[in-house]
C-alpha cells in the first residue's frame, strides 16, 4: 500500500504485518550468496540514476512543505536532493556493493582435544528498524547496509521526507522484485502517524535490534518505548584537545585542524564542540580564535581565554563560559574552550563532559598520544586529524547506518559489519560428553 501522511490506517494490524513481513523475509535473506546481494546493490544504484528526475520531484514536495515543519535554513539543506547529491547517494551504494561479504566469516575457529571442531561464524542480526529524520539519502545507505548483511530492515523516516522517502523506497522495492528477492526485506513505515512507531517498539518477538538516527529528543523517546534492544548516541559533544607539544607540529597544522573541526559542517554529530588547550600552547589558541571569528564562531571561554583574547577578539564574540556548556552539543557557529594545566587535566575533562563519541588530541608526543587513546573513554579517538573524519564513508565503510557510543553491541561509525552477529557451529564425528 502506499499511504499518504494524513491517511489513518489500522496502525496495530498494520505494524504486526510489516513486523511479521520483515521476520519471514530476513530468514530467505540470510542464507542468499553474497554475489547475487552485491548484483542486488548494483542494480540498484543504477536504477536510483535512472529514476533521478522522479526522486527530485518528491523531493520537491517536500521541500515545498518545509515551512509546515519549521525546517530551518541548515535542515532544508539536509533535506534537498538534487542531481549530484541522487549520484552520491548510488556511489554509496555501488561502494557497498563492493565491500566484501560479511556474512559467513570465519571469526575464529580451532579444534579441541576431543576432535571437536568449533568455529565461531558471522550471521546477520535479523530485523532491523531504523528511524531517522531529515536526510533522505539515509534511506538508500540503510538499504544497502542490511542488505548486504543480509538482514531484513524497516524504515521509519521522518515526515519531513516522506515523498524523498517513499520515492527512494520504491526504487528498492522494484530492484528486489526484479532480482528475485522478497521485496519485504526492506520495508517503508508508509504513515507518518507517531503510534506506527510505538507499536513497532513493541514488537520484539519479529525485530531484533533498532537503530534511531536524529536528535536527543528522538533518541530518548525511543529507548524509553522500546522493548527491543537499541543502539544510539544520544549527543555528539567532541573534543580538541592541543598538547603542549602541539607547538612542535608543522606550521599550522594545529590551527587548521581546530578550525576543520569546528566549521567544516556544524550541524553534524563529529563537529568539535570545546576545545581543550594547554597552557603552553596560547598562542595556537589565540591564532585558532582569530580564524573562528573569521567565520563568525562566538567562544565561550573560560577565564584564562579571556583574558588571553582580550584585546584579539570583538567583545560580542567573546562569552563566558557556564558548565552548562562544557557539557553541550551546539550544532551552531559557538565553541566552549578551556585551558588546561596537563594531558590528565584534559582527560579528566573530556571523560566528565563529553558524550564518548569523538575526541581528538593535536600532539608531537607519541606517549602524550597513547596516553590519550588509552584513557579517553569514546567511540573514535583521532590523532592529530579532524574530528569530522570519524564517519562510515570516510572509514572506507561506504556508509553508516548510524554511529554507537554504546558498548554493545557495536561502537563508532556502524558499517555492513557491525550489522552481524555470529553463532558458534560445532562439527563432530560421533563424540559423546561423558
Amino acid at each position: 500500500m502506499t499511504q499518504t501522511p494524513a491517511q489513518a490506517i489500522d496502525i496495530p494490524t498494520y505494524t504486526t504485518q510489516l513486523a511479521e513481513r520483515a521476520r519471514a523475509a530476513s530468514h530467505k535473506l540470510a542464507v542468499t550468496d553474497g554475489e547475487r546481494r552485491a548484483a542486488l546493490l548494483l542494480r540498484m544504484a543504477d536504477l536510483l540514476v535512472e529514476r533521478t528526475p522522479q526522486i527530485i520531484a518528491a523531493n520537491q514536495r517536500d521541500i515545498d512543505r518545509a515551512p509546515e515543519f519549521n525546517l530551518t535554513s541548515a535542515m532544508i539543506d539536509r533535506l534537498r536532493l538534487d542531481q549530484s547529491r541522487v549520484e552520491k547517494m548510488a556511489l554509496s551504494v555501488r561502494q557497498i556493493a563492493q565491500q566484501k561479504d560479511p556474512v559467513g566469516q570465519i571469526i575464529e575457529g580451532f579444534v579441541r582435544p576431543n576432535g571437536l571442531r568449533i568455529e565461531k561464524t558471522r550471521v546477520p542480526l535479523g530485523v532491523v528498524l531504523f528511524i531517522y529524520e531529515s536526510r533522505p539519502n539515509v534511506t538508500s545507505d540503510a538499504a544497502a547496509l542490511c542488505i548486504n548483511s543480509g538482514n531484513a530492515l524497516i524504515l521509519r523516516g521522518g515526515k519531513e521526507a516522506f515523498f524523498s522517502n517513499t520515492a527512494i523506497a520504491s526504487v528498492i522495492r522494484d530492484t528486489l522484485d526484479e532480482q528475485g528477492f522478497d521485496s519485504a526485506a526492506i520495508q517503508l513505515v508508509e504513515t507518518t502517524d507517531r503510534a506506527a512507531v510505538t507499536s513497532l517498539l513493541k514488537q520484539d518477538q519479529y525485530i531484533d535490534v533498532v537503530i534511531p538516527r536524529g536528535g536527543e529528543s528522538l533518541i530518548r523517546a525511543v529507548v524509553e518505548q522500546s522493548n527491543i534492544p537499541v543502539i544510539k548516541h544520544y549527543t555528539g559533544n567532541c573534543h580538541v584537545y592541543v598538547d603542549q607539544h602541539a607547538v612542535d607540529l608543522p606550521e599550522s597544522m594545529a590551527v587548521d585542524v581546530c578550525v576543520n573541526s569546528k566549521v567544516q559542517r556544524t550541524g553534524v554529530c563529529n563537529a568539535a564542540e570545546t576545545f581543550l588547550f594547554h597552557r603552553q600552547a596560547t598562542d595556537i589558541l589565540r591564532e585558532t580564535c582569530r580564524q573562528l571569528a573569521s567565520f563568525d564562531v562566538e567562544i565561550r571561554a573560560c577565564p584564562t581565554t579571556t583574558q588571553l583574547l582580550s584585546g584579539v577578539l570583538p567583545a560580542d564574540k567573546l562569552i563566558p563560559a557556564t558548565d552548562e556548556d562544557w557539557a553541550t552539543e551546539f550544532l551552531d557557529l559557538i565553541v566552549a574552550i578551556k585551558v588546561v594545566d596537563s594531558i590528565d587535566d584534559a582527560i579528566d575533562h573530556i571523560n566528565q563532559y563529553g558524550s564518548r563519541h569523538t575526541d581528538a588530541i593535536l600532539t608531537a608526543d607519541i606517549l602524550a598520544a597513547d596516553q590519550f587513546i588509552a584513557r579517553v573513554d569514546s567511540a573514535d579517538v583521532m590523532v592529530n586529524c579532524s574530528t569530522r573524519f570519524s564517519d562510515g564513508g570516510e572509514y572506507g565503510l561506504g556508509a553508516e547506518i548510524g554511529i554507537s557510543t554504546d558498548k554493545l553491541h557495536a561502537r563508532g561509525p556502524m558499517g555492513a559489519i557491525d550489522l552481524t552477529t555470529y553463532k558458534w557451529v560445532v562439527r563432530g564425528h560421533g563424540q559423546i560428553r561423558e
